[in-house]
């Protein structure tokens, strides 16, 4: 059974206004909301950055069912995933047991800010395998937890508050090696387009009955011409090209050549004035 969330963008709307925002969307019946949680904005125009795990924090507190997830947390660089792992399991508890932590492999744009180079893709996968391992094993760890891999350490690691339902644990997809690990690795398949491709995979690598979200960039009125208006913005959005990950700068991404080549209408924003308009790129994607 198919269920739609709101998305709380943290680089188009202040943090209190995102609070406000997630309270009203589950007033409205949204099955569940999800927070993209990065440093910097895409765009300059976009304005905004507020960190998302206060926000998450607020938005628990400020509601009572709605479920709340990260779209998605990089835990290999701007954060150390033991922290991850203590973040979440605190949002876990906050929430009440409505909690799910999305996990990708993130951008340069936000994660270049500590000062540290932006590793290979490679690099970032053989990283990203051992994080979801030690936020894994920091969940499942009754005591100190202690880990030494290629990548990372762990030193007697304890999650003091622990909460009573471990925190389901999402990966990011886009490609066979992040399908791989997600199928093997993850409580459920996380995508930024509703891609039927990717959950094939996802299913072959042993994600097959686990659930998976999906995202699509809306531009929507009751009025056309004003979807037509707020398509401008959200076309920007969805186009990023696909090296983004390895711009560093905001400015750069929006002067790219190519970003400019890509400002049409992608397949991951729809317009769309009825929602049944916003159902056929889901078919395939949702059982």
């Amino acid at each position: 059974m198919a269920r739609w969330g709101y998305t709380m963008m943290t680089e188009q709307a202040p943090p209190d206004q995102l609070v406000r925002d997630v309270r009203a969307a589950e007033e409205a019946g949204f099955d569940f909301s999800v927070s993209s949680d990065h440093y910097q904005p895409w765009l300059t125009s976009q304005g905004h950055s507020g960190y998302a795990w206060s926000i998450l924090g607020a938005a628990a507190q400020a509601t009572d069912e709605i479920p709340l997830m990260t779209y998605v947390t990089c835990p290999i660089l701007r954060y150390h995933p033991a922290v991850v792992a203590q973040k979440a399991a605190t949002m876990q508890i906050l929430s009440g047991g409505r909690f799910r932590l999305g996990l990708g492999t993130g951008e340069s744009l936000n994660e270049h800010v500590v000062g540290r180079d932006w590793p290979s893709v490679g690099i970032r996968q053989e990283m990203f395998s051992e994080a979801v391992d030690i936020i894994g094993g920091i969940f499942d760890s009754e005591g100190s937890y202690n880990y030494h891999g290629k990548h990372f350490n762990v030193d007697s690691a304890v999650l003091w508050d622990r909460p009573e339902e471990r925190v389901p644990i999402g990966i990011a997809v886009s490609g066979e090696a992040s399908c791989r690990l997600a199928g093997k690795k993850g409580d459920l398949l996380v995508a930024v387009e509703p891609d039927p491709e990717l959950v094939r995979m996802f299913d072959e690598f042993g994600g097959k009955g686990k659930p998976r979200v999906g995202q699509i960039a809306l531009a929507y009125d009751a009025d056309r011409d004003q979807a037509v208006a707020w398509l401008t913005e959200a076309v920007e959005y969805g186009a990023k090209p696909e090296n983004a990950a390895h711009v560093p700068e905001f400015k750069e991404l929006a002067e790219r050549a190519d970003f400019k080549r890509m400002l049409r209408l992608p397949p991951i924003v729809r317009l769309a004035n009825s929602s049944d308009q916003l159902l056929d790129p889901l078919a395939d994607f949702v059982p």
